[in-house]
């Protein structure tokens, strides 16, 4: 078994010549974090190494927190681990983590995604001997299609009932400023209504460069105003009180999770839009392959299918028993 200075536990990946912890799910004195999800950054951390966008997300999110950033391409040294943060693709700031020890190189990707994504940057192939990876939809059913594709479905239920909105749940970090950057880039011009929950979301995206277009607070506006329009929330609000007062919206909801019809149903989804801000199983297998590691180590997800996969692909993969990962409308 490769990396033996590493560990799964429930609680997260130990690096023990480090003394640190990658994504715990509880307070721990030394974590690298990822990315700004709250199933991967949480608060009450002694320090946290991330990304400045991370770090930026996680205080906007659970107030003065001490961190150290780790710009892309850097490589900072805990004991004797050199730790360097390289693009993962999933959301702002999201980074997979390479920690280089002993001749081994370990690579955890935590989420990420192949697909372009104007919001962040570009996910990068790590060759390593140990591959840590996410295996949210790590099944073959999961294959994401083309996001303009969606893109356009959304704005053609738009244009069809120009009476009506089109209201889109979408997660409040990533996946609604994608969906919106998206729009933008497929000519809609027209002001976008967001939810109070998206506001500081998408200030915080803006103060980074990411352009987002005009964006007015939905509850501000008539639902005449509204008529014709794309309005965002989260997908907690679809089917709240807060959304009775807009004019006989189009339920819609961006989410991976949407390839399943009954998820779609059960939330009283009209238009399911397939938009994914993970890796599908194409994408899973293939970077594996370009990866090329000697050992795969399975998390946050379909474990079992990919080790499946890989095993019958003559690699050596096994699946990691972590807890308090995967929010599910995060798909």
């Amino acid at each position: 078994m490769a990396a033996r200075w590493i560990e799964a536990s429930p609680k997260g990946i130990y690096v023990r010549p480090a003394d640190a912890w990658i994504d715990p799910s509880v307070p721990v004195e030394r974590a690298l974090v990822t990315h700004g999800h709250a199933d991967h950054a949480r608060g009450g951390h002694g320090t946290s190494w991330a990304t400045p966008e991370t770090l930026a997300i996680m205080a906007l999110r659970y107030g003065d927190i001490a961190g150290v950033p780790v710009a892309y391409g850097e490589t900072v040294s805990l004991g004797p681990v050199d730790i360097s943060y390289v693009p993962a693709g999933h959301v702002l700031g999201s980074a997979q983590i390479l920690l280089e020890h002993a001749g081994e190189r370990v690579v955890v990707t935590g989420d990420y995604k192949r697909r372009d994504d104007p919001t962040c940057a570009p996910f990068e192939p790590v060759p390593c001997d140990v591959l840590v990876t996410e295996a949210t939809f790590g099944l073959p059913v999961f294959r994401h299609p083309p996001i303009g594709q969606e893109i356009d479905r959304l704005l053609g239920a738009l244009h069809a009932a120009p009476e009506r909105c089109v209201l889109v749940g979408a997660y409040a970090l990533g996946k609604a400023q994608r969906v919106i950057a998206e729009l933008r880039a497929h000519g809609h011009a027209d002001p976008i209504y967001i939810h109070g929950a998206l506001e500081r979301m998408c200030d915080l995206y803006r103060d980074f460069g990411v352009e987002l277009g005009e964006l007015y607070p939905a509850t501000a506006a008539s639902a005449e105003q509204l008529r014709g329009k794309v309005v965002l929330c989260p997908p907690s609000a679809l089917n709240d009180r807060w959304s009775r007062r807009l004019p006989d919206p189009i339920t819609a909801m961006a989410s991976g999770w949407m390839r399943v019809r009954q998820r779609a149903r059960q939330k009283n989804v009209e238009l399911p839009l397939v938009i994914s801000d993970h890796a599908d199983w194409d994408e899973l297998t293939a970077t594996i392959r370009e990866v090329a590691p000697s050992e795969i180590w399975v998390t946050h997800g379909r474990e079992e299918a990919l080790v499946h996969w890989c095993g019958l692909h003559q690699m050596q993969a096994r699946a990691l028993a972590l807890v308090g990962y995967e929010d599910e409308d995060e798909g």
